[in-house]
């Protein structure tokens, strides 16, 4: 049974940092591609960024672009959101992705297995 747990969500004021973990089990974790994807309250799941499955190559929305940094530990079966310079607007719940076998990719419907996601909320 696949399992993705993210954890590391909170409170935090506007201009803080936080940083995401995902772990992933049952699942051929370095083969597989990772995405983090957010949903704010009444809104629709968007992509944040997502790495390739040895992470050379990542990707960003631009919404976050050189404010957010994804990156990965195959050793640990962990993938990782650093989150600097936070934003209220990045207020939402924060969901971790995996695509085994498959390139990272910005369309959520192309992701296999999915956690239960972590609230982050940044106070104005």
């Amino acid at each position: 049974q696949v399992q993705l747990v993210e954890s590391g969500g909170g409170l935090v004021q506007a201009g803080g940092s936080l940083r995401l973990s995902c772990v992933g089990s049952g699942l051929n974790f370095r083969r597989s591609a990772m995405g983090w994807f957010r949903q704010a309250p009444g809104k629709e799941r968007d992509f944040v960024a997502a790495i390739s499955y040895s992470g050379g190559s990542t990707y960003y929305a631009d919404s976050v672009k050189g404010r957010f940094t994804i990156s990965r530990d195959n050793a640990k079966n962990t993938v990782y959101l650093q989150m600097n310079s936070l934003k209220p607007e990045d207020t939402a719940v924060y969901y971790c992705a995996a695509t085994e076998g498959n390139w990272p990719s910005v369309n959520l419907g192309r992701y296999d297995f999915w956690g239960q996601g972590t609230q982050v909320t940044v106070s104005s």
